[in-house]
């Protein structure tokens, strides 16, 4: 079955195969030339013909057309001759198969019919009888091609197979690096808005604890301190618990989803509460019965990230508004501040980028920038139906 479905002007050791095969079927020729029809056993020219018959066949797979013809050439004038008929006939089938099973249909039809009509006609002038009888046995060329062509079909259906096989495997390996790279990109968005958001907040509940250190070491307000510190505390726990939810993803095998709890709308509120430990003045109104676990998740990001960023560009104790409503089938978003908006010069981040592809994750849209009134606003519409599968 190997060597069928196998193309034989690819097969490996091709040219010692057939070298073999010529052999073999020179050896074929002899027996038949010395064993059937003793009364036209081959004379000296006619064992060179027949055996130079066999020659071109180590040369079959690369050019059989030109070794059918060369066949064709030497068996012909043997044939002439009156020599023994079906000495040199495996040589020419084997000749015929070759050029059926590399080549179109129509053109191995026109072959044979020109091959048979020169070797017909040659031994027709020769010797009448046999020229009859060679026009009987014909019929055996012509199934030789037929079985030539079903092979090169079948060899075709073969190769057509094994390339659905071969794409269809390229398209299942370019899904899963596809989804790997897209849950490496969904862990680097949730770390760095866990992050951002953790340390931004640490960051000015200790300066909080070091300015009341500094302020008055006479008169220290402990309560104020331990408060401070009791919120960094807390602001660790949280961040801890999240973080593990997040990296969990990396140990789960391939069976289970890995994704975790997803945050959603039920979390805004302590986003307002951390934030307001942090000195903002946060008012937060939020009017959305429900909505699908990817849309809540990218809008606790956005918040997360646009409360962050007043925090820590919109300079001391601003007043942030959050606002989330439902509206023709969409959640609709939206962070404003009063700030003073971030240093100019300063290093950019990937925080409104971030953003971008939270809301586009979910088929949504998002805009972001400073407000004609002074301070810095952040919008978002999420599609309520989104599937979560993302159209970034």
């Amino acid at each position: 079955m190997a060597v069928i479905n196998r193309d034989p002007r690819t097969a490996p050791h091709g040219t010692r195969n057939d070298a073999i095969l010529a052999a073999v079927l020179a050896a074929a020729g002899v027996c038949l030339a010395l064993f059937t029809d003793p009364g036209r056993r081959p004379d000296a020219l006619g064992w060179t013909l027949l055996l130079a018959a066999h020659v071109p066949i180590v040369w079959r797979r690369r050019h059989p057309l030109l070794v059918l013809a060369l066949v064709a050439a030497l068996v012909a004038p043997y044939h002439g001759l009156d020599n023994n008929h079906s000495a040199p006939l495996p040589a020419s089938w084997v000749a015929l198969y070759t050029v059926a099973v590399t080549g179109r249909p129509l053109r191995t039809i026109l072959t044979w019919i020109a091959v048979m009509g020169v070797i017909v006609t040659v031994v027709l002038t020769a010797n009448h009888h046999q020229g009859i009888e060679l026009l009987r046995i014909s019929g055996w060329a012509l199934a030789v091609l037929f079985c030539g062509v079903d092979v090169r079909y079948y060899r075709q259906y073969v190769a057509g197979i094994v390339e659905r096989a071969e794409r269809a495997e390229r398209t299942r390996e370019e899904e899963a690096r596809r989804r790997v790279a897209e849950e490496r990109l969904r862990i680097a968005r949730d770390l760095h808005d866990l992050l951002a958001h953790t340390i931004t907040l640490i960051g000015v509940q200790t300066s909080v604890a070091a300015h009341v250190l500094a302020a008055d070491p006479e008169r220290l307000d402990r309560e104020t301190v331990a408060k401070a510190l009791d919120d960094i505390a807390d602001t660790c726990r949280t961040a801890r618990g999240e973080l593990r939810t997040t990296l969990e993803v990396l140990r789960e095998n391939d069976s289970a989803d890995g994704r975790g709890p997803l945050p959603g709308l039920d979390g805004l509120p302590d986003l307002a509460e951390a934030a307001r430990l942090a000195g903002a003045r946060v008012e937060q109104t939020v009017r959305v019965s429900e909505a699908p676990p990817a849309v809540g998740a990218a809008a606790y990001r956005i918040v997360q990230e646009a409360l962050t960023n007043a925090v820590r560009h919109a300079g001391p104790e601003p007043a942030v508004r959050v606002e989330l409503y439902e509206e023709q089938g969409a959640l609709r978003l939206s962070v404003t501040d009063d700030g003073t908006g971030p240093t100019p010069g300063g290093t950019p981040g990937f925080g409104l980028v971030g953003m971008r592809e939270r809301a586009r994750s979910v088929g949504g849209t998002l805009d972001a920038g400073p407000r004609t009134a002074g301070g810095f606003e952040v919008t978002a519409v999420l599609p309520l139906d989104a599937t979560g599968e993302g159209t970034a």
